[in-house]
C-alpha cells in the first residue's frame, strides 16, 4: 500500500489515525469507504477506517498500554472506569462487544452489565444514607 508524501498535514493527523486504529494511505490509493482529506485544494492523504471489530480490539490494547498492565490485572474501580472509557466509545454498540470486554478484563459479561448499570443510575437508592 501506498503511504501519503510528506506533509505537515499528514504528520498533524497521524496521532489521531493512530488512536482510532485507522491507516494512512495516498490519496490515489483511497477504496470506497476511506475519507480523502484535503490542504489548501490538494489532496494529500486518506484515511482509512478500522471495521467496528478491529475498533474494539484496538481500544482495548490502547486502554492496556495507557494503564501499563494486562487490562485483567486492573483493580476493581479502575475496571469500571475503562468500562465507562469503553462505553462512551461505543465499544458494546459493536457484536459481543459485552463478551470481547469482560474476556479481556478477567469478569463475567454479568460483572460488565452491573459495571453499565451502576452508571446508568442517579445516585443512592432511596433510604440509603
Amino acid at each position: 500500500m501506498t503511504e501519503p508524501a510528506d506533509h505537515p498535514f499528514v504528520d498533524a493527523v497521524r496521532p489521531l489515525v493512530d488512536a482510532l486504529g485507522g491507516q494512512l494511505v495516498a490519496p490515489e490509493a483511497a477504496e470506497g469507504d476511506d475519507v480523502v482529506l484535503s490542504w489548501e485544494g490538494r489532496e494529500v492523504l486518506a484515511v482509512r477506517l478500522p471495521h467496528l471489530a478491529d475498533s474494539l480490539d484496538h481500544m482495548l490494547a490502547e486502554l492496556e498500554r495507557r494503564h501499563g498492565v494486562p487490562l485483567a490485572r486492573l483493580d476493581r474501580r479502575t475496571k469500571q472506569q475503562v468500562v465507562r472509557v469503553l462505553e462512551t466509545r461505543g465499544a458494546f454498540a459493536v457484536r459481543h462487544g459485552v463478551e470481547t470486554v469482560a474476556g479481556a478484563l478477567g469478569v463475567s459479561r454479568f460483572t460488565i452489565y452491573n459495571y453499565l448499570n451502576r452508571e446508568a443510575r442517579p445516585g443512592p437508592p432511596p433510604g440509603d444514607g
